[in-house]
């Protein structure tokens, strides 16, 4: 138990015996007050009559004692019944103010709607009752997209002001019966009542729930734009529903599900939930921690994809790609694991372990084949990436002039400044940066000629359009054109057949990769490849020994090879 949860349950042991000892006191004093009366009639009885008779003159004064026993039993009627009062109100202010604790307790202090503990009681409440009705309930779980943003943007003041407009756009929508809650941050949830043969009407809540709530909130003077995603699950998809508590969780759980499918389909929309959203969230999990396993056990590789001079044929470098070689589900391919390694925040060590691996792996190559090294957006937005590289290159002992890093355009527009800042720290130590699948974003001409790049890389997207389209020729020969002007070498990806390859060869010269060359392959196959080209550092070289290539080449199934 910890100090907390032992504070409470001390706190609540406490509570009976508060109000016995309450009750004892109110019994004492009535008690008090009831004898002092019975006292009072006794003594009256006998002294009243005397007293009377003294005052006609009709009989001698009253005894002394009998008059102050008298005058003392009244004075004790009264105090006991100023104190049984006194207690009285007492117990209808603390009764009172144990109720507005209470209530307290269950509403969220900002919006005013309920909080995740009351509304999970309410709604585990209306789940056990639902059986002895041929009602449904769907619980509509609400997250606002990007609301990082608008306290990062417009400060905590304006986000607590979106909250509060929207729980109050919320509540005006919903119809009789319905719950809100605010669950924390920017996450509410409500539950409303629909007969289980008309779905529509909850659907027709969640469109306007997006068509008026998400709309812009005023603040100084500002508008704030607000968009929401929304997950819906019903009671009718519930096993068992007498649990209270527990079924309203597990209803909970599912409109959660529901909610984040929502935003991984691009936001501002509703989804209702489905089972193999589950199964996909679940998996997802699964990945997430085998990712995790996966870097501190060294499962992920780098492999090598070759680039070729298209003009000469010849080998030129290699690009390093990832492959994640998990003894669960065998070689995953990048597509899968680096947008959840960038999620989770794993990127970076990912990323600079498979660098450094790619830098021992190139140390035996011929000293004149490059490595090109993709960078992640997550890292480009690190100050010290430029830094952390050039490290990297120092204690591998890795010419620097042979590295050639990758970004993408999506890097160019979250802070220009300090990517030019990168690229120039880079190139002044001899590290080309290449802007890679150039077509694909929204790079500028002035960025391109204020940026100092080392090379393009035209999307495989252009390049593919290239065996069945005559606009994607037109294309590929405009940006040929301009990276001309702008005096850029250019690198063509996903050349995949010898019809792609002879359209690019009349285009001009640059560089080219893609299966049409081969597979990406990890190191050892990469060493073997140059070892039947000669290809290999001279050290390296030296102690190459006689290999039966032709019988690797019929367990790999060989790839066509340049050069």
């Amino acid at each position: 138990m910890t100090a907390n949860s032992a504070k409470t349950h001390r706190r609540r042991s406490d509570r009976p015996s508060r109000k016995v000892g309450a009750r004892e006191r109110d019994i004492t004093t009535l008690g008090i007050a009831f004898a002092a009366i019975i006292l009072f009639v006794g003594t009256a009885g006998v002294v009243l009559p005397n007293l009377l008779k003294a005052w006609n003159g009709e009989g001698a004064s009253p005894d002394a004692a009998l008059t102050n026993a008298l005058l003392l039993n009244i004075a004790l009627i009264l105090l006991g019944w100023h104190r049984y009062k006194a207690l009285t109100e007492e117990l209808v202010k603390r009764r009172a103010s144990e109720a507005e604790a209470r209530r307290l307790a269950d509403i969220d202090h900002l919006t005013g709607c309920h909080n995740r503990r009351s509304f999970t009681a309410a709604l585990g409440d209306l789940l056990v009752d639902l059986e002895r009705r041929e009602q449904a309930l769907a619980a509509i779980a609400v997250d606002l997209d990007n609301f990082k943003q608008v306290n990062d943007l417009h400060g905590h003041q304006a986000g607590d002001e979106v909250l509060r407009v929207t729980s109050a756009r919320i509540q005006r929508l919903l119809p009789d019966g319905g719950i809100l809650a605010r669950l924390g941050g920017d996450e509410f949830v409500c539950v409303v009542p629909y007969h289980p043969q008309v779905p529509d009407r909850v659907d027709q809540l969640a469109a306007r729930m997006i068509e008026h709530v998400a709309r812009p909130v005023e603040y100084a003077e500002a508008p704030v734009d607000v968009t929401m995603s929304i997950g819906i699950a019903s009671s009718t998809q519930m096993d068992d529903m007498r649990d209270g508590t527990a079924s309203a969780q597990k209803l909970m759980h599912k409109a959660d599900i529901a909610m984040y499918h929502a935003k991984k389909q691009g936001k501002n929309r509703f989804y209702w939930f489905e089972p193999q959203m589950e199964n996909e969230l679940r998996f997802r999990n699964e990945l997430e921690a085998g990712i995790r396993r996966g870097i501190a056990a060294g499962e992920f590789r780098p492999y090598y994809e070759q680039q070729i001079d298209i003009e000469t044929g010849d080998l030129v470098g290699f690009e390093m790609l990832a492959r994640w070689e998990s003894p669960e589900m065998g070689v995953v391919g990048p597509d899968i694991f680096i947008p959840i390694a960038e999620e989770i925040g794993v990127i970076s060590e990912m990323s600079e372990a498979l660098i450094a691996q790619a830098f021992e792996d190139a140390k035996q190559w011929d000293s004149d084949l490059s490595l090109s090294v993709n960078i992640s957006p997550i890292q480009m937005r690190d100050p010290w990436f430029a830094q952390k590289l050039l490290k990297l290159l120092v204690r591998h002992n890795f010419p620097a002039n042979r590295l050639d890093i990758e970004i993408t355009e999506s890097c160019l527009h979250e802070n220009v400044g300090m990517v030019r800042t990168m690229i120039s720290s880079l190139r002044n130590q001899g590290v080309r940066v290449s802007l890679d699948d150039f077509g694909t974003g929204y790079s500028s001409l002035s960025q391109l000629r204020s940026l100092p790049f080392d090379r393009l890389k035209i999307d495989r997207a252009f390049i593919a359009e290239l065996k069945q389209e005559e606009h994607g020729a037109k294309l590929v020969d405009a940006i040929l054109t301009m990276s001309d002007g702008l005096n850029l070498p250019v690198t063509a990806e996903g050349i995949e057949n010898e019809l792609v390859l002879e359209t690019l060869k009349r285009m001009g010269k640059m560089k080219g990769q893609g299966y049409h060359y081969g597979r990406p392959e990890p190191a050892e196959l990469v060493l073997e490849r140059l070892a039947r080209q000669n290809l290999l550092a001279k050290d390296k070289l030296d102690n190459v020994t006689e290999v039966d290539f032709t019988a690797h080449d019929n367990r790999h199934g060989g790839g066509k090879r340049a050069g």
